[in-house]
């Protein structure tokens, strides 16, 4: 009987333990809660915003380098800007329209061309054709062939009676060549004077007669006036 009663008072004193521990375990976390208010929440916020975001970027609503990528087929896409359209013609074996790459070269039209034609002049590009030069939309090359050069040459001499030449400056009737021409045969030209004229030889040479325009070397409102009087060949 003793032993039970002392059993029971142990049972009693372990509970009364327990709860005195529970209760100030209890306030020891409402304590610090109570004086960490502040960092508390803030942590939680910022878990708020990570988890959100992570979840955002795996279901694709924040988008990377995709999005580059859908801009850039688009600026493609509009209307062929990455395009020019030139055209050549004379001593090639496939003269034509042709669409290129705007970064393109003269070189690559003649290789789009097919090359040159077997009387294509050689000389002629050697001297006055510039392979490297970049392409602009709307120009035309035209390569001439061994024979044009020297019927230009004969009809020049048969219209002066037989008299010498300069080389071969005058590429048609009244067309004046502005890769060979020299500053008084260009002086010659409307509204071409010594500045102009001088410009003119200083960005030589040229493959065609809009380059006059893309090489900076005359005003559009000049070009305008010489276009149908000059020649490049």
């Amino acid at each position: 009987m003793i032993s039970e009663n002392l059993q029971t008072d142990e049972l009693d004193l372990i509970n009364k333990f327990d709860s005195k521990k529970n209760s100030s375990t209890k306030l020891n976390i409402e304590k610090f809660i109570n004086d960490n208010k502040i960092p508390l929440a803030l942590s939680l916020s910022g878990l708020i915003i990570l988890g959100l975001g992570m979840f955002l970027y795996k279901d694709g609503y924040i988008t990377g380098s995709d999005k580059i990528e859908v801009i850039q087929e688009t600026a493609d896409g509009q209307n062929g800007s990455n395009e020019l359209v030139v055209e050549i013609a004379g001593s090639v074996q496939k003269p034509g329209v042709y669409k290129m790459l705007n970064d393109a070269r003269v070189e690559d039209l003649l290789i789009a061309a097919g090359g040159v034609s077997a009387d294509a002049d050689r000389f002629w590009m050697e001297k006055m054709l510039n392979r490297a030069a970049r392409l602009t939309d709307g120009q035309k090359i035209f390569i001439p062939n061994i024979n044009e050069q020297s019927e230009v040459l004969s009809d020049k001499v048969s219209r002066e009676g037989g008299s010498s030449f300069s080389g071969g400056n005058i590429a048609g009737e009244g067309l004046i060549n502005i890769n060979t021409a020299s500053a008084s045969e260009l002086e010659s030209l409307n509204g071409i004077g010594p500045v102009y004229a001088r410009s003119i030889i200083e960005h030589r040479p040229y493959s065609s007669v809009e380059e006059l325009l893309s090489k900076s070397a005359l005003k559009k409102n000049v070009y305008e006036k010489i276009k149908d009087k000059v020649s490049v060949y």
